[in-house]
């Protein structure tokens, strides 16, 4: 069965290749890095469902083994996804695809990011700052204060709050950034048919209309441990930056300040008292070096450089007349989305892996292209 092509922001995509689209972010047993080598070996999504001879193929995927090759050959997950795309539709929610030029910039430069993520709201994904503030489900009323600050002084920069809509700190920032007339999203651990927790449902709705929900989970997903520290990467990968306002030696904020590290982004902390058992986890992220000690907004602006700066003159953009034909190929993908994945690199020039890298290395020793985390290229 095929859905009407709908008008508006996903023209541009059939519906029948949302279908797969969805479905390949609902296969069981494939996270996020598997889905994409699937996408890279078979030369894009619909083949992944629609290649009588995909078990041959699948058989050459690293880490992809029988049970895996069931999982992706099971056709009910077609139908799931068909039933999701309804959902999706009927609830105007927008859909970002990893090889769409609308996916976050930031987000896409991790490796483990989402497939697909969902959103319910307008935010903007591309806004110039974009901040991760967490921090415990049961602030002092020190850690409050400081939040609220925080979050007041960040005003001066426009940043974009992100957050996780939990009790605690997570709730004090989405909240303060709305009476600031800041954008917020928040990053949930289930599908955008629910809302957890229902107590902070009149603050999600009004962040629907300054900002964001945002999952990687389809409708009708199940409450699991499992999807917190999953979601955890996203609060990290839309950031520029996150911030730990109070934390116990364990739990999600810290988790959130690990991977932003490992994304190569800036973690700040507040410090507090030895004593205080809220303050152990921000002060041990300091005391190795895993975060910069803050005390204000200020302090991230200045270290952020993202002080008011003197209008520069245009420079002129580099002109590439030595390039080899393939070269150029990958230039103006480039271009035109003004990053791009290697992966979609490989699908948009229907070219293997190996030739594409090869390409990428050379043109980044002649100065044309830099690699960002990720394996994410820019032009220079």
């Amino acid at each position: 069965m095929r859905l009407n092509v709908a008008k508006g922001p996903y023209a541009h995509v059939e519906e029948q290749q949302w279908i797969y689209r969805i479905a390949l972010s609902m296969l069981k047993g494939i996270g996020p890095v598997n889905a994409r080598n699937l996408v890279a070996y078979c030369g894009g999504v619909e083949p992944i469902f629609s290649d009588r001879k995909l078990k041959n193929t699948l058989a050459k995927v690293p880490g992809i083994g029988p049970k895996l090759i069931a999982s992706i050959t099971d056709k009910k997950v077609l139908a799931a996804a068909e039933k999701e795309l309804v959902y999706v539709r009927k609830h105007k929610l927008r859909m970002h695809f990893y090889l769409d030029a609308d996916f976050p910039r930031r987000l896409k430069q991790a490796e483990d990011a989402p497939v697909i993520l969902f959103a319910d709201g307008n935010a903007d994904f591309e806004a110039e700052h974009m901040v991760s503030i967490v921090g415990t489900r049961t602030p002092t009323e020190e850690g409050k204060r400081l939040c609220v600050e925080l979050v007041q002084g960040l005003k001066e920069c426009n940043a974009t709050i992100v957050s996780g809509l939990a009790y605690g700190i997570d709730i004090v920032a989405h909240r303060h950034a709305l009476r600031n007339g800041l954008p917020t999203i928040g990053c949930v651990a289930h599908g955008l048919d629910k809302l957890y927790p229902g107590d902070h449902a009149g603050t999600a709705k009004e962040m629907v209309k300054h900002g964001a929900l945002v999952s990687e989970l389809p409708s009708g997903s199940s409450f699991a441990p499992g999807n917190f520290p999953a979601r955890n990467r996203v609060i990290a990968g839309l950031s520029d930056c996150t911030i730990v306002v109070e934390s116990g030696p364990k739990g999600g904020s810290l988790i959130t300040a690990d991977i932003a590290s490992s994304y190569d982004r800036e973690v700040f902390a507040f410090p507090g008292r030895p004593t205080d058992p809220r303050s152990e986890g921000c002060n041990k992220l300091i005391q190795q070096n895993k975060a910069a000690l803050i005390t204000n907004a200020q302090d991230v602006i200045t270290m952020m450089e993202w002080m008011p700066k003197k209008k520069k003159a245009p420079v002129q953009a580099a002109l590439f007349a030595e390039l080899m034909p393939d070269e150029q190929t990958l230039v103006d993908i480039i271009k035109a989305q003004g990053s791009a994945h290697i992966d979609d690199l490989c699908v948009r020039s229907k070219w293997a892996q190996g030739k594409v890298a090869g390409l990428l290395l050379n043109m980044e020793f002649n100065g044309v292209v830099r690699s960002l985390p990720g394996k994410v290229y820019q032009l220079n």
